[in-house]
């Protein structure tokens, strides 16, 4: 038996006069006077189907019973669409529209209940998508999305395969360890009391990979983090990991950028240009206020400390003075700012540290602000030329230590832009970057302790190693570090890794893990590096969000085939789930949590 003799997406005029068979799904269905017409449609398209009772009176009959989404399987003739009242009824948004089959056979092989919902409407009902999610993957925008994945996913597949590059899985049951996000844990049935770890990342099995000689090593990850989720995050999600040895960071950054632009020749069919251009942390923060710079908007971050160092305005001189930063960023044209718009913008300022938030209207030929009566007209000059500010716009000021005013602007002229609507029309540019020499600790001021910006397995760059023997230095030590930024998204990071045994102890020192928990937690890959370990480095890159942005979407659960929610939880299958008493005990494990009354 022969389900089918072609798909739905493959008829064209050549084939008139041949008989086809077709299965598929009812899209939609028109009565034009007794003759039916059904548009059925597969996972490649779809094809036009007309049912006349002088051809088949019995499929005719039939016809008039389907509804939306019966699933059902048409044998006819190939037809050119014919002319009506001197008229053409060729349909030219669809491959296969100057064609139809005239059906001769047709047979019901499922019925379909009443949809919950319309397939060729956007819902904005997003669990009443995830519960049927099903249904929401017939839909030919999230068909297309899932199409992409795949043709991506081979892509980078075979650039990586080109390059000498060995696909190689790792354990998805890991040991936990002390750093990084939450993980999730799975007791062991067979040894009681003690847990697996779903891994966060493969990181420590991929460079056990480069002790062990295989050098080029590639693997579409699934990762796991028990971490509050986000439109760009889910508590699984894949990346694509990469580990080489006897490479320098310009090896690997050439690398990726032939994978990215292969990603985006096969996704979008455009030509992404190459090598791509780099900023350091430094100059990302201090002109974008984030180390995922969002360029495409403008609206850089202009420092005028030395202006307002002995300004009249005491707030500026005085966090001068005590070793802060003034900062301001321009609005072009947002001088219209309406006050629900300055209050929001006012909170997002506190939430970002600040105490407040000082701008400056530009309307009518003045500038209209309580802070303007303090300014000298050398200080106003100075803004007017560094901000270019004209009639009708807004500047917006930063006023704190150098991270807090980072982070109030960066976050100030992403909002700006939302407000303004300045992504609009910019859907098409492509703005790949890499943001270098991140530094390699921050300090934690609730931990009181420091922490590895990126993980404890980066290196140091060498002219930076003798600062970790004072911990006045950590904060300067730079990282040998890169991460490709595309539209103000982190794609991946990555890095060189340490591959010395007492450099790698050092730094577990640094973050104030014992000898006692580094033997624990870490003795492996100790151990590792005392037996010939080879320099080596990497990256990973966030697939979900690689194909999101790909395919225009704002969230990954838009390119993931089932995706939990923002809670978590996969509605479809109902997850995660109660489990029997009997299933916990085999497991010597026992809930805390108490019954709801």
């Amino acid at each position: 038996m022969t389900y089918r003799t072609h798909h739905c997406n493959e008829l064209r005029p050549e084939h008139a006069g041949e008989t086809a068979t077709l299965v598929g799904w009812v899209n939609t269905k028109r009565d034009h006077h007794g003759v039916i017409f059904i548009d059925v449609r597969d996972r490649e398209g779809v094809t036009q189907c007309v049912f006349r009772p002088e051809e088949n009176a019995e499929a005719a009959e039939l016809s008039h019973a389907l509804r939306q989404e019966d699933v059902i399987q048409v044998t006819g003739r190939v037809d050119r669409r014919p002319e009506f009242e001197g008229q053409t009824t060729v349909n030219e948004t669809i491959a296969t529209g100057e064609i139809e089959l005239v059906a001769t056979g047709l047979k019901v092989l499922n019925k379909a209940e009443v949809l919950p919902f319309q397939l060729d409407k956007e819902l904005s009902n997003e669990d009443l998508r995830m519960k049927h999610r099903y249904l929401d993957l017939r839909r030919p925008r999230m068909a297309k999305n899932l199409r992409q994945r795949h043709q991506i996913t081979k892509a980078i597949r075979d650039h990586l395969d080109a390059e000498g590059y060995l696909e190689i899985e790792t354990p998805i049951l890991s040991k936990s360890t002390p750093e990084g996000a939450r993980d999730f844990l799975v007791p062991a049935r067979l040894n009681p009391g003690k847990f697996y770890a779903l891994p966060q990342a493969p990181q420590q099995y991929k460079q056990m990979l480069m002790v062990a000689g295989i050098e080029k090593y590639f693997q579409i990850a699934r990762c796991f983090r028990d971490e509050d989720l986000r439109a760009d995050r889910q508590p699984e999600f894949t990346q694509v990991d990469i580990e080489a040895s006897f490479v320098t960071d310009e090896d690997i950054i050439s690398l990726i950028e032939g994978l990215l632009a292969s990603s985006f020749k096969v996704s979008r069919g455009v030509e992404v240009p190459t090598p791509f251009p780099r900023l350091t942390y430094q100059q990302a923060m201090d002109q974008f206020g984030s180390d995922k710079p969002e360029r495409r908007i403008g609206m850089e971050i202009v420092d005028f400390s030395d202006a307002f160092a002995g300004s009249a305005f005491k707030v500026f001189a005085g966090t001068i003075e005590k070793g802060g930063t003034v900062r301001a960023i321009n609005a072009k044209g947002f001088a219209c700012v309406t006050t629900g718009q300055i209050k929001r913008l006012e909170e997002i300022a506190k939430e970002a540290g600040a105490g407040g938030l000082a701008y400056i209207k530009v309307e009518g030929g003045e500038w209209k602000s309580p802070i303007v009566k303090f300014f000298t007209d050398e200080e106003k000059a100075a803004l007017t030329e560094k901000l270019g500010i004209e009639e009708g716009d807004l500047v917006l000021f930063g006023c704190d230590q150098w991270a807090v005013c980072c982070e109030v602007l960066g976050r100030l002229r992403l909002e700006v832009a939302s407000m303004q609507n300045l992504y609009e029309g910019k859907e098409e540019e492509l703005d790949f970057l890499w943001v270098t020499e991140f530094p390699l600790l921050g300090y934690d001021e609730e931990e009181g302790k420091w922490n590895a910006v990126h993980h404890p397995f980066t290196r140091p760059k060498a002219d930076d190693v003798a600062l970790l023997e004072d911990e006045a230095n950590w904060g300067k030590v730079r990282a040998e570090a890169y991460d490709v930024v595309l539209n103000g998204y982190e794609l991946g990071g990555g890095s060189l890794r340490i591959h010395e045994k007492d450099l790698q102890a050092k730094m577990f020192t640094v973050l104030g893990i014992s000898d006692e928990e580094q033997a624990e937690n870490f003795g492996h890959i100790l151990s590792a590096f005392q037996f010939g370990a080879p320099p080596h480095g990497g990256i990973a890159l966030g697939l979900d969000r690689l194909v999101m942005l790909a395919c225009y979407e704002d969230s990954i659960r838009e390119v993931i085939a089932f995706p939990k929610n923002n809670k978590g939880v996969d509605l479809m299958s109902a997850s995660p789930a109660e489990v029997d008493f009997k299933q916990l005990r085999e497991l010597y494990v026992k809930s805390t949590v108490g019954e709801k009354k």
